[in-house]
C-alpha cells in the first residue's frame, strides 16, 4: 500500500480542515475481526492560486478488512473504490462535509492498530491501540497525517466485564439489550493528531487516585494485580512529582481531561504518549525482582511520555522530518525532571551509559542522519519511521542538554514557554521553535541549530599533553566540525592510590589556544568531565594508564562512566584491545559503587567483547573471565547490604556459564546460596541458558511452563525449545519464525532470541544466508513491526565472518527489502563489519 508522502499531506492540508470523529467500534464479534464505523466532519476550500468555487479532489485513508459502506453527504460511495489503503473524495464544494464509513477490521497480533491478546494466565483478553505513523488506518478511516488535528470521540461496545480507556474520560453509558455487553462513551478530546487517538479495553485492574484536580489511573492485566498494587505507591509518587515539576516549568498547563496510564501486553515500544491515555509495555509491572536501575528507567519513562503532553500532543510536529521536536524534548526532560522532582538522583550516569552510547554509534553508522533532517530526505511515512533512533533521542536529548547550558535554563524555558504559547493545539517546526527561543536570548540559536541540528557524524576530541621543565600545557585536538564548551578534569594520584580532583577547568573547542599550567601533570586528564559534551573523547597515554589501573579510584559516577564511554569508544575504533577492556572491568567492576556502570559494562563485554570482538577460540576465556567477575561481586554482596548488585552479577554469572552444574544446582535448590530465592525471571534465565549448553531438553521445559503458564512463561519456554542445540529444535523454530505467520510478536522476538548462540555455530550455519532471502519475504509478508524484529532480534550476529557479511551486503540489492528491514540490516551489517576487520 502506498505510503503518504509529505507533498500529497501539504497539498491535502491546503485543501481540507478536519473539525471531529465519531468513531463506533464494537468489540464483541469474536477473535479476528472487529465492526468500527465512523463519521468525519471535515471543511472543503479551493487551493491558493486556484480559481473560487473550483472544486476539491482529495483521500482518506483505511485498511479494512471489509468496507461495507461509505456515505458523503449522504450519497453512496462505491466501496468497490477503494484502491490499496486510499478512497478517492471527488468534486468537493467549498463550505462543511460528512462522510461516513462502516467497515469491517482485522485485529492486530504484531502491536500495529487494534492489539487483540488472550493471557494464557486466565484465559482473559485484552486489546488495545497502537496508532503511530499510519495504524490508525487499521482500526478506523482518517485523514492520516500530523497537521489535520481534530477532536475525538469514542463510542465502544464490548464484553459486559470489561472497562473501556481512551483519550477523554469514559463512561459506561448502558448495556446492549441483546446480550448485555457495555456501551461506553468517551468525553471529546480537544484537537489532537491522528496518530494519538487511542482506546484500550479489557477487564483491567484499576487503581485510581485524584491530583490537582485531575483523575489519575494506572491498570493492568488482572493477572498481574499482585504486582501492579506493589509498586502502585511509586508509580503514582513519580507521576504526580513529575506533573507538578512540569507545571513549575511550563505556563501551559495539561491540557487534557485526565491522565491514565495502561501496561498493556506484546506493545513494541517503550511506551506511547497518546493523551490523556499512555500506553507501557507491561514488562513495567515488575513480576520478579529488578534493580533500582532498572526502577530508574521506568520512571524516567513516566517522565519522557508525561513530557510529551506539551511536546508532541499540545504542538506537534507538522511533518515527520521534525520528530526530534517530539522524541529529543521528551528524553532530555525526562531524564531532566526525573533528577529533579524525584529520589532517582542520578539519572544523567545512566544516560551517559546506555542512551548516549546508543546515540554515539547510531551517528557513525551509514544510516546516520541530522538530528532534524532537511524535509526532503523524509518524503514520506515509510521513510519517517526509519528515524525513531539513536540520534532523535539520545544525539538530541545531547545537544538539548548541551543548549541549556549554553543558554541557562532560564532563557530555555522562557522560549520554550514561548513556543507552547504560539503554537498550542496546533502545529510547528524547527524554525517556529528556533524563533522561540530566539526571542529570549542574545545567542545565534539559528547558528546552532544549523550545527547542531542540520550536521551528521561525532566530533572526536583528543587532548595533547607537553611536560616541560616545572610546567605542562594542554592542546585539545578536534576532529570534526561542531563547536564545543567542555569540562575538563584534572586528578591526582594520592599515596593512598585514590585519585584528587584539581578544580574543574572549561574550555571552549576548536580553539588555537595553548593552555599552560605550573607543577606536574595530572596522572588523569579526562575531556568531556560532567558529560555535557556530545564527543567521542580520547585519553592521552598517561591517561590511558591511569584509567586501566585505577578506574574505580576516580571520584564521582558520572566521570567514571565518561571514561567507562572512552574505553568502549576505544574498543569499536580499535584503539583498544578488547582483552585490556575486559581485564579492566574483571579489575575495576567489583568495587564500583554505581548500578548502571556495572550493567552497561557487564552487558557490553558480554555482547560485544565476547560474543563479536574476540576470536572464536578466546571465548571461553572470556566467558570464564565474566564468570569470575560475577563471582566477585557475588561475594562483595554476601552481606546483603546491595540487593540490586547482587541480582546483577547473578544475572551476569547464569549468562556467562559454561558449565552446567553450578546453573542446574540453584535451579534445583530453587535459591542462589545466600540469595536470591529464584524468581520466575531468574528461573527462565537459568533455563534458558541449560538449553543452550544442552543439559535440559524439552521435558524441563514442559514442566518449567506447566508451573509458570503466564504469557511471560509462554515467551520464556519459546526462547528456551529455540535455543536447544538439536537440529530437531532448530528446524522446528526455524519453521515458527519464518512460516508461522500466527505467531505474536513477543513470541516471534522470544524464539529469535534462543535461535543463534555463538556455542551452536556449526549447528546452525546454514541458516544464515536463508536468513537474508526468508526475512525479506517475511518483513514483505508481514509488515514494519515484525520486519524490525526480525532485523534486530533474528539476525545472525554471532556469524562474525566475511561469508555472513558478503550475504548481507548482497540482500541489501533486493527490491523486495522493506525500508523497516532494510534499515536494521544496514545497521547490522556495519556493526558486523566491525567485527571482522579486527
Amino acid at each position: 500500500m502506498p505510503a503518504l508522502t509529505r507533498n500529497e499531506a501539504q497539498l491535502r492540508a491546503q485543501l481540507i480542515d478536519v473539525q471531529h470523529y465519531a468513531v463506533t467500534l464494537d468489540l464483541t464479534g469474536g477473535e479476528d475481526t472487529f465492526e468500527s464505523t465512523t463519521v468525519i466532519r471535515f471543511t472543503a476550500r479551493t487551493a491558493p492560486d486556484t480559481p473560487a468555487g473550483t472544486s476539491v479532489d482529495t483521500f482518506v485513508e483505511l485498511k479494512p478488512d471489509e468496507l461495507h459502506s461509505a456515505e458523503l453527504d449522504g450519497s453512496p460511495l462505491d466501496p468497490a473504490d477503494l484502491a490499496d489503503n486510499r478512497l478517492a473524495l471527488t468534486g468537493l464544494g467549498e463550505g462543511p462535509h460528512e462522510l461516513r464509513l462502516a467497515t469491517r477490521m482485522r485485529y492486530s497480533r504484531t502491536g500495529e492498530g487494534l492489539h487483540r491478546f488472550t493471557d494464557p494466565a486466565d484465559g482473559e483478553t485484552y486489546v488495545y491501540t497502537q496508532m503511530f505513523m499510519d495504524d490508525i488506518q487499521r482500526v478506523f478511516p482518517a485523514f492520516d497525517q500530523p497537521d489535520l488535528k481534530a477532536v475525538f470521540e469514542f463510542t465502544v461496545t464490548a464484553p459486559a466485564h470489561w472497562t473501556v480507556l481512551a483519550n477523554g474520560i469514559t463512561e459506561r453509558t448502558g448495556d446492549r439489550d441483546t446480550d448485555g455487553a457495555g456501551i461506553w462513551k468517551s468525553a471529546p478530546t480537544p484537537v489532537i493528531s491522528t496518530y494519538l487517538a487511542a482506546v484500550a479495553a479489557g477487564p483491567w485492574h484499576s487503581i485510581r487516585t485524584e491530583h490537582a484536580g485531575l483523575p489519575f489511573g494506572i491498570h493492568c492485566r488482572r493477572s498481574l494485580a499482585p504486582h501492579l498494587d506493589a509498586d502502585a505507591d511509586e508509580i503514582l509518587s513519580i507521576t504526580t512529582d513529575c506533573y507538578d515539576r512540569y507545571h513549575q516549568k511550563f505556563s501551559e498547563p495539561y491540557p487534557f481531561d485526565s491522565y491514565d496510564q495502561a501496561f498493556v501486553p506484546e506493545f513494541n515500544a517503550g511506551a506511547m504518549e497518546n493523551p490523556g491515555l499512555v500506553t507501557f509495555r507491561d514488562e513495567f509491572v515488575f513480576r520478579s525482582a529488578v534493580t533500582d536501575t532498572e526502577r530508574q528507567t521506568r520512571a524516567m519513562v513516566i517522565a519522557h511520555e508525561m513530557a510529551h503532553m506539551w511536546f508532541g500532543d499540545l504542538v506537534t510536529l507538522r511533518w515527520w522530518d521534525d520528530i526530534w521536536l517530539n522524541e529529543s524534548f521528551a528524553e532530555y526532560m525526562g531524564y531532566q525532571t526525573l533528577t529533579e522532582a524525584t529520589r532517582f538522583t542520578g539519572t544523567w550516569t545512566e544516560f551517559g551509559v546506555t542512551r548516549k552510547s546508543w546515540g554515539y554509534d547510531a551517528d557513525q553508522r551509514p544510516t546516520t542522519h541530522p538530528v532534524a533532517p532537511d524535509p526532503d530526505a523524509v518524503p514520506d511515512t515509510a521513510s519517517a519511521l526509519l528515524n525513531f533512533d539513536g540520534i532523535s533521542y539520545a544525539k538530541g536529548a545531547s545537544a538539548l542538554r548541551q543548549l541549556v547550558a549554553w543558554l541557562g535554563e532560564k532563557d530555555f524555558l522562557a522560549g520554550i514557554n514561548t513556543h507552547f504559547s504560539r503554537h498550542k493545539f496546533a502545529n510547528a517546526s524547527l524554525a517556529d521553535f528556533v524563533d522561540s527561543l530566539a526571542a529570549h536570548t542574545d545567542r545565534d540559536v539559528h547558528a546552532w541549530a544549523e550545527i547542531w541540528l542540520r550536521t551528521t557524524g561525532i566530533d572526536t576530541l583528543s587532548p595533547r599533553v607537553e611536560e616541560s621543565h616545572g610546567g605542562w600545557t594542554l592542546t585539545v585536538d578536534h576532529r570534526g566540525t561542531r563547536p564545543h564548551h567542555i569540562g575538563v578534569g584534572l586528578y591526582d594520584r594520592e599515596p593512598d592510590a585514590t585519585l584528587e580532583p584539581r578544580e574543574l577547568l572549561t574550555v571552549d573547542v576548536p580553539s588555537d589556544e595553548i593552555l599552560s599550567f605550573s607543577g606536574p601533570r595530572p596522572a588523569l586528564l579526562l575531556l568531556n568531565d560532567g558529560d555535557f559534551g556530545y564527543a567521542k573523547v580520547r585519553l592521552d597515554e598517561t591517561s590511558v594508564e591511569t584509567a586501566l589501573r585505577q578506574l574505580s579510584a576516580i571520584p564521582g559516577a558520572l566521570t567514571r562512566a565518561v571514561v567507562w564511554n572512552s574505553l568502549r569508544d576505544m574498543v569499536r575504533d580499535r584503539e583498544l584491545e578488547p582483552a585490556a577492556y575486559l581485564a579492566t572491568a574483571e579489575a575495576h567492576l567489583p568495587e564500583e559503587a554505581d548500578l548502571a556502570i556495572v550493567q552497561g559494562v557487564l552487558a557490553f563485554a558480554r555482547l560485544h567483547i565476547a560474543d563479536r570482538y574476540l576470536a572464536p577460540e578466546d571465548r571461553t576465556e572470556a566467558l570464564a573471565t565474566l564468570t569470575s567477575l560475577a563471582r566477585a561481586l557475588l561475594r562483595r554482596t554476601e552481606d546483603g547490604s546491595d540487593p540490586g548488585l547482587r541480582l546483577s552479577a547473578v544475572r551476569a554469572h547464569i549468562d556467562a556459564a559454561t558449565q552446567p552444574d553450578t546453573l542446574t544446582a540453584w535451579l534445583e535448590d530453587d535459591t542462589v546460596p545466600g540469595g536470591p530465592e529464584l524468581d520466575p525471571e531468574l528461573r527462565w534465565r537459568i533455563l534458558a541458558r541449560l538449553s543452550v549448553l544442552g543439559a535440559v531438553g524439552e521435558r524441563e521445559i514442559d514442566a518449567a511452563l506447566a508451573a509458570d503458564p503466564s504469557a511471560t512463561g509462554q515467551e520464556g519456554a519459546a526462547r528456551c525449545r529455540a535455543a536447544l542445540p538439536t537440529a530437531e529444535a532448530k528446524a522446528a523454530a526455524w519453521e515458527r519464525l519464518f512460516r508461522d505467520d500466527s505467531l505474536s510478536n513477543y513470541l516471534f522476538s522470544a524464539t529469535a532470541q534462543g535461535f543463534w548462540q555463538p556455542e551452536q555455530a556449526e549447528l546452525v550455519r546454514e541458516y544464515v544466508p536463508r536468513f537474508y532471502t526468508e526475512a525479506i519475504a517475511l518483513g514483505a509478508r508481514r509488515g514494519p513491526a515484525i520486519a524490525e524484529a526480525a532485523g534486530r532480534y533474528a539476525f545472525p550476529g554471532h556469524a562474525v565472518d566475511e561469508d555472513n557479511l558478503g550475504a548481507g551486503q548482497a540482500a541489501l540489492d533486493d527490491p523486495a527489502l522493506v525500508p523497516a528491514l532494510r534499515r536494521k540490516l544496514v545497521d547490522q551489517l556495519d556493526d558486523l563489519a566491525r567485527g571482522c576487520r579486527r
